[in-house]
This record gives structure tokens, sequence and C-alpha cells, in this order.
């Protein structure tokens, strides 16, 4: 199997996802998955700047990286200050199967939405810069649902909070597949 060069659209999808998927198992090692209240200022701010620093690995200008690492780590440190929470690191604390799609869409397209927003700040064109907001509203707001309803029935079936933890993995997978698709737009 022949891997795709990064400067197809394919190839850049398949890295942008390696690399934010990567950047979640990577936070791992550095902060610990719980509740709401669990996830503060700083374990944000320590997750978001893995996951940019490998994001930003792959985009073409040195600059360029540089502010999308300095933008994603001030839009995690926002959403988080401001009472939304690290959202691809805590778990919801309900149970209830329906309450978990909504409240899992309303905090990822928040979240999204302030990180999506913080993230515009380092794209240089203003056309691809607002799609990029909507882009990753929409990816958080239908990858966090999924992934806490995944991680609610493994905790459920396993009886571990492992399950959770799976859940949020595959969270981070679709988002990273999700923004992925439109990362070839930021390199232009």
């Amino acid at each position: 199997m022949r891997f795709a060069p990064r400067n197809t659209r394919f190839g850049l999808t398949l890295l942008w996802t390696l690399a934010t998927f990567g950047g979640f198992l990577l936070s791992l090692l550095l902060i610990e998955v719980g509740e709401k209240p669990d996830i503060g200022l700083v374990e944000a701010a320590i997750g978001g700047f893995v996951i940019a620093l490998l994001q930003g690995c792959l985009l073409k200008q040195p600059i360029f990286c540089i502010r999308w690492i300095l933008s994603s780590l001030l839009g995690w440190s926002m959403i988080t200050a401001i009472g939304i929470g690290a959202v691809g690191w805590i778990v919801p604390s309900t149970q209830i199967f329906p309450l978990r799609i909504l409240s899992g869409a309303v905090y990822g397209a928040l979240g999204g939405f302030g990180i999506g927003l913080a993230q515009w700040l380092a794209i240089p064109q203003a056309v691809v810069a607002w799609r990029w907001i909507f882009v990753s509203t929409a990816s958080w707001a239908i990858a966090v649902p999924v992934g806490s309803v995944v991680g609610m029935i493994l905790h459920r079936l396993t009886q571990l909070f492992l399950g959770e933890v799976i859940g949020l993995a595959m969270t981070w997978l679709l988002v990273g597949i999700l923004t992925g698709m439109n990362a070839h737009k930021l390199r232009s």
C-alpha cells in the first residue's frame, strides 16, 4: 500500500486525522479524563496545546503554525474558562440516553464554535476562515454526541470507566476526520 502524500487532499485528511487523534492519545499522558468540574483551565490548555502542535506541523508556513498553536490554546482556554468545559476530555455525568445526545450536541456545538472562532484568528484568508468556524462547530456538534453515546454504552456493558474514555477517543477520531476533510483549505 502506498502512503498518500501530504499535499493531496486525501493525504492531508489522513495526516490531519492521525495528528488530531494522536494528539488526544498523547494528551492522555499529561491530563486525566474526568467529569466537568475535574478538568480545569490548565488541563484544557495542555491538551489543546498538544493537539494544536501536531496539527500545526502539517501547515505550510511556520508563522501560520505558531499562530495556529496560540489560537488553539486560546480557544481551549476560553471555552473552559467560560464554563463550557474541555469538551474533548470531559465525560457527561448523565446516564440518560436522550440527554447525552442533546447535551453532547449543544456543548459540542458551543465548544466547536469557540475553538473555531479562536482558530479563525490564525487563518490568513477571510473566506476560508469563516468556513472553518462552521466546520469546527458542525464537527464537534456531531462528534460529541456520537462519542458520548458510544462511551455510555461501553461503560454500561463493561462496567469500566475505560468505556467512556473509548467514547472520547471516538469523538476525537470523528473530529479529526470531519475537520481533516477541510484542512486542505487551510494550507492554500
